[in-house]
């Protein structure tokens, strides 16, 4: 870990725990070593700071190129590995930072929902986490943030002291529909693309906020 990403991930620890009385559950999903995809719902401004707290190793995230001009932004979300995009404009500009991470074998945290919940409720996935799923051969964790919603929604001026619990769930398998990708027409590939971003969501929406009997 850079040193600025380890002296906001040990005290974050702490102070999530203390405040918001979280619970984590499923890391041991998580691969130790490699690249991996942690694709989960959006509720807050919150979550990522959760995601990358919650874990023994760190992860990286898409910030949008605009949130970089300042220096000393700059040089924050660089240290906490948030990869700048243009995300209202060029798309395959991010796709190409998430897998020259995920080669370099990062864990990189996507939002299928491309931006925060308006009502708490999940939202539609759109098919970009698709294309990067076949562009990738990494595991895809689907995770499911409880409590951020309702802590910092986006109509929230602070964070609220409201319990929240992460849960990591199993790596979906999509290696059919990578394999099908490979020679399918391109009219097919539209749809695989939509096809895992649903699958993700259904994932997302199937885990409880309650431990697994075989977890850890």
């Amino acid at each position: 870990m850079h040193p600025f990403y380890f002296a906001v991930w040990g005290p974050g620890k702490i102070v999530f725990k203390l405040y918001f009385r979280w619970e984590v559950y499923g890391v041991e999903h998580i691969p130790l070593q490699g690249g991996g995809l942690i694709v989960s719902n959006h509720a807050s401004f919150l979550d990522p700071v959760l995601l990358g707290t919650s874990l023994p190793r760190d992860i990286h995230y898409l910030a949008r190129k605009s949130l970089f001009r300042n220096k000393l932004f700059d040089y924050i979300l660089r240290s906490v590995n948030a990869v700048p995009v243009d995300r209202d404009g060029n798309g395959m500009a991010g796709l190409k930072a998430i897998l020259e991470r995920l080669q370099k074998g990062c864990v990189v945290n996507l939002f299928p929902e491309g931006t925060r919940t308006p009502d708490g409720n999940l939202q539609k996935a759109r098919s970009g986490v698709g294309l990067a799923v076949i562009k990738s051969k990494v595991p895809v964790i689907p995770t499911r943030i409880f409590g951020s919603f309702e802590s910092y929604g986006k109509n929230s001026s602070f964070p609220k002291p409201k319990k929240i619990i992460i849960k990591y769930g199993p790596p979906i398998n999509f290696d059919a529909l990578r394999e099908e990708a490979k020679t399918c027409p391109k009219e097919r590939l539209k749809e695989i693309y939509q096809e895992i971003a649903d699958q993700i969501m259904d994932k997302i929406a199937s885990l409880s906020p309650q431990r697994d009997a075989d977890s850890h």
